[in-house]
C-alpha cells in the first residue's frame, strides 16, 4: 500500500460513513446537522500544507457539508448521484491519473471510484462490497479519524510528514 501512496496527488472524500460516523440528525426546522472530526480537520489542513489537493464527492447537497469543506480547505464540492461521472470531470480539472487518486468510500455509490484510483481505502464501517475491493481498510472509523490516518499513511509515505508537522513540534 505505501507504493500506491507515494504517488497521490488527489484525495477524494465520500461524507456520510467517512467524514461522519453516517448518521443524519435534523433539528426542528428540519436543517440537518453532522458531526465531524476534529482530527480529520486538522489532517486536511496538513495535507493541505503538504501541497496535495482535496475534493469531496457525495451524492447529497449539504450546507453542512459546504460549511466543514471551506473550513478544512476543500479544494472543491460535488453533489451527485452519478460519482464516476463527476470524478471524470475531476481528473481533467486536476489534471491527474487514476493511480494518483486515493478515495475514501463506504457505500455501493462509491463502488465505480472504488475500482478505479490508484489507492482506494475504506473505513471499517463500511459495507461488506466496498471493503473486499479496497486496497486499505483503516483502523478507524468513518468520522472517528479515518481520514486522518489515511492522511498521515500517504504524508510519511511521500517522506512529507516530518516537514509538515515541524511546527508543531517544540
Amino acid at each position: 500500500m505505501e507504493e500506491r501512496a507515494k504517488k497521490i496527488k488527489l484525495l477524494i472524500l465520500d461524507v456520510d460513513g467517512v467524514l461522519t460516523e453516517g448518521h443524519i440528525i435534523y433539528d426542528n426546522f428540519g436543517d440537518e446537522l453532522k458531526c465531524f472530526n476534529v482530527q480529520d480537520g486538522l489532517g486536511m489542513f496538513l495535507l493541505n500544507n503538504a501541497g496535495i489537493r482535496s475534493v469531496i464527492i457525495t451524492a447529497k447537497k449539504s450546507r453542512v457539508v459546504k460549511r466543514r469543506a471551506h473550513d478544512m480547505r476543500v479544494a472543491a464540492v460535488y453533489s451527485n448521484h452519478d460519482k464516476l461521472k463527476v470524478y471524470q470531470k475531476v481528473l481533467k480539472k486536476f489534471r491527474v491519473k487514476d493511480e494518483e487518486v486515493c478515495f475514501i468510500g463506504d457505500e455501493l455509490l462509491d463502488l465505480p471510484l472504488i475500482k478505479r484510483v490508484g489507492l482506494a481505502v475504506a473505513p471499517p464501517n463500511a459495507v461488506e462490497d466496498v471493503k473486499k475491493l479496497a486496497h486499505y481498510v483503516t483502523q478507524k472509523h468513518g468520522g472517528r479519524g479515518a481520514v486522518r490516518e489515511v492522511i498521515e499513511i500517504i504524508l510519511k509515505s511521500q517522506g512529507l510528514w516530518d516537514k509538515t508537522i515541524e511546527r508543531y513540534i517544540i
